[in-house]
């Protein structure tokens, strides 16, 4: 081995939520990798009280005193990307498009973790595409980046079995996990020229569009199974919510359980055993957990106590 291959790989990484995090952490204990950089998002306003807080791969990031740079654009960095000579470049959730000037800078080009087995689910709201849709499997996909939306060569996949009955936060949890486990051995298999890159089948694609706050309101017609599922994938973000009085009554958790039922009107709130079930298109929910406007989250015993059904 010469002396240039026993030099550790020169690598930058860009992240910015929690999901990058199991990512970084087995970045940081691999002995063939330094971390010459940080990219992550700007500190954002959180709150009430709009409290300007660090994105968790920055806090992450400052625990090891790890360079940070944290641009409102990426594009204007090329110089300093290319000052740090990396020989690879990481992205987990970095929540910017990064164009081809900087993909072609690092000899061993730029992975992205991605939490989709691709070409399924290319685009943002990755996480919550699967339970929302009664999908048996979801996975982990690294692959080597290119300038379109989630287009480049797959290095690897690992799948992770659906019960449906996962919430986002498990699912969450659970991929940042399996892609941190294979994260480490494929960038050394692929600079090492173990991996011979899979092209994606595109005629095989679908798109997932960036979720927004209306894309929790809850429309009562759809079947209960189907809003069951929409309460495990949006929660807690967008979160889900309907309309009750003119304020806005939030749906925490609900049973998986479906309660077969066609007796009331739809999108109407009722006691069925005493516990609390909303009418559906077909058959009703059982809510576990609500949240009325301007109070806190509560049971669904703890409602019944409070309010007239």
């Amino acid at each position: 081995m010469t002396a240039e291959e026993k030099k550790p790989l020169r690598l930058i990484f860009m992240g910015t939520p929690e999901f990058a995090l199991p990512g970084l952490r087995s970045l940081l204990n691999a002995p063939a990798l330094e971390i010459v950089a940080v990219f992550t998002q700007p500190d954002k306003p959180v709150g009430r009280k709009q409290i300007l807080t660090p994105p968790p791969v920055k806090a992450l990031a400052l625990e090891h005193n790890l360079k940070i740079l944290q641009p409102e654009r990426i594009k204007p960095e090329l110089e300093i990307i290319k000052d740090l000579a990396p020989d690879l470049i990481v992205v987990i959730a970095y929540g910017k498009i990064i164009p081809q000037s900087i993909l072609d800078l690092p000899r061993y080009g730029c992975l992205n973790v991605h939490a989709s087995l691709l070409p399924k689910y290319r685009g943002a709201a990755c996480l919550n595409a699967p339970i929302l849709n009664g999908d048996k499997e979801t996975g982990i996909t690294l692959m080597e980046m290119d300038a379109g939306l989630d287009t480049g060569p797959i290095l690897r996949q690992a799948k992770l079995a659906l019960s449906g009955q996962e919430t986002l936060e498990i699912v969450h949890d659970k991929l940042a996990a399996l892609g941190a486990e294979i994260l480490v051995p494929t960038l050394l298999d692929w600079v090492q020229g173990k991996i011979k890159p899979q092209i994606q089948d595109n005629s095989q694609a679908s798109y997932i569009k960036m979720l927004s706050k209306e894309d929790g309101r809850i429309d009562w017609t759809r079947s209960a199974r189907e809003i069951e599922r929409m309460v495990r994938a949006y929660n807690p973000w967008p979160g889900t919510y309907t309309e009750k009085n003119n304020e806005i009554l939030k749906i925490i958790s609900v049973e998986h359980e479906i309660l077969e039922s066609n007796n009331h009107q739809v999108g109407e709130l009722f006691s069925a055993d005493e516990r609390l079930a909303v009418q559906c298109g077909q058959d009703a929910l059982l809510i576990l957990k609500l949240q009325p406007a301007g109070k806190k989250i509560m049971t669904a015993k703890e409602y019944l106590r409070g309010h007239k059904i």
